[in-house]
C-alpha cells in the first residue's frame, strides 16, 4: 500500500516501532485534548448511565456529537445507522453503544482515503491553498521538513507574491527545514515563479515541489482565475491540499466546499487541532466532502505536523 507522497507502509520497520506508535498516539491524544474533554466526557457519562439504549440515550448522544462540531448531516447519518442496528439487534448498554460509535466514526473517516502513486518522473507538484490566517505558509515549511524525514528532496515555491511577509516567512521555514526555495519579487507573476520552480526541480531532480499560494477567498474571482492559470502552468499537478483552521469548525467546512469547487482540492490539512474543542470537524469533512484529512497541525514547532491516522484519531477522541 502506498501512503501520501509514496511512502511504503509495508516496508520492514525497526524494532522501535511500538515505541514510535505509542509516541504518535500520545501526540494525537494531546492534540484532541480539548475536544475529548467535552466530547468523551459526555460519552463516558452516557455510557455509565445507560443500561438500555433507548431514544433518550440516542438523543443525548446526538447532543454530544453536535457539540464537537461533527455537524447535523453527519450526526443524523450516525444516529440513523445506530437506530437501524438497534432494530436488528438490541444494543447491549452504553459500552456497546460507545464501541458502535467508534466503528461508525472510523468507517466515515476511512471512506475517502486514496492511494497516491508517485509520478513516473519527478517532481511531484503539490499546491497548498486556503484563506489567509489558516497557517498555510507555516504548513508548507512543516510539510517540507516531514518530507525530508521520508528521505524526499523538496523545493519550496513562494507563489504568494501579494504579501511580502509571506515570502519572508517561507524563507524562514525553508531555512529551518533545510530545503531550497524559489521566489520572485513582491507583486510578481505567481505562474512565472511556479514555472521557474518546476523547471529548477526537473533540472536538479528534486522529488517534491510544494507551492505556497496566496490566501484567496471564493469571492475573489480574479484570484481564483490566477490559481487556475497556475494549475495549467504546473501541468503535472498531483495534489491540492486545502489548509483549514480547525478552530473555525463548520465555517471551515463551508470554506472547504467553496475551494473544492474552484480549486479541485484533493485533501485537507487541518491546523490548530490542539487549540479547539471542535475536532469533530474532521469527521464532517470526510463525510460531507468525501475528502481525506491528510495531515493535522498540533503545535507551532517544526515537527508539529502529523500524518492523519483515522484509527488513532478515533481512539484518542474516545479513549
Amino acid at each position: 500500500m502506498i501512503s501520501f507522497f509514496g511512502k511504503k507502509n509495508n516496508e520492514a520497520k525497526p524494532a522501535a516501532e511500538p515505541e514510535e506508535k505509542q509516541g504518535f498516539f500520545s501526540r494525537m491524544r494531546d492534540a484532541v485534548t480539548r475536544t475529548r474533554e467535552s466530547f468523551s466526557t459526555r460519552i463516558n457519562d452516557l455510557v455509565a448511565m445507560t443500561r438500555e439504549v433507548d431514544e433518550a440515550a440516542l438523543e443525548d448522544l446526538e447532543a454530544a456529537l453536535l457539540t464537537s462540531d461533527i455537524g447535523v448531516q453527519t450526526t443524523t447519518e450516525i444516529l440513523d445507522a445506530l437506530r437501524e442496528r438497534a432494530k436488528r439487534q438490541a444494543i447491549d448498554g452504553g459500552a456497546e453503544l460507545k464501541q458502535l460509535l467508534k466503528e461508525q466514526l472510523l468507517v466515515i473517516l476511512e471512506a475517502p482515503a486514496t492511494q497516491h502513486a508517485m509520478p513516473a518522473e519527478p517532481p511531484r507538484v503539490t499546491f497548498l491553498v486556503g484563506v489567509n490566517g489558516t497557517g498555510k505558509t507555516t504548513t508548507s515549511g512543516k510539510l517540507a521538513a516531514w518530507l525530508r524525514d521520508q528521505n524526499r528532496s523538496v523545493l519550496l515555491c513562494a507563489a504568494d507574491t501579494f504579501r511580502a511577509a509571506a515570502i519572508e516567512q517561507l524563507e524562514v521555514w525553508a531555512a529551518r527545514s533545510g530545503v531550497e526555495m524559489i521566489k520572485t519579487r513582491q507583486g510578481g507573476d505567481p505562474a512565472a515563479v511556479l514555472y521557474d520552480a518546476t523547471s529548477a526541480a526537473k533540472a536538479r531532480k528534486v522529488d517534491e515541489v510544494l507551492v505556497d499560494t496566496a490566501g484567496r477567498l471564493h469571492t475573489k474571482s480574479g484570484l481564483m482565475d490566477e490559481l487556475e492559470k497556475m494549475r495549467r502552468t504546473a501541468a503535472k499537478l498531483h495534489e491540492v491540499l486545502l489548509v483549514l483552521d480547525a478552530t473555525t469548525g463548520q465555517n471551515g467546512l463551508q470554506q472547504a466546499r467553496q475551494f473544492t469547487q474552484a480549486a479541485g482540492v484533493t485533501g485537507i490539512v487541518l491546523t490548530k487541532l490542539d487549540g479547539t474543542a471542535k475536532g469533530g470537524i474532521a469527521v464532517a469533512i470526510a463525510r460531507e466532502l468525501k475528502l481525506p484529512v491528510r495531515f493535522v497541525g498540533v503545535g507551532e514547532q517544526m515537527g508539529d505536523l502529523l500524518e492523519f491516522d483515522p484509527a488513532a484519531f478515533v481512539d484518542a477522541l474516545l479513549g
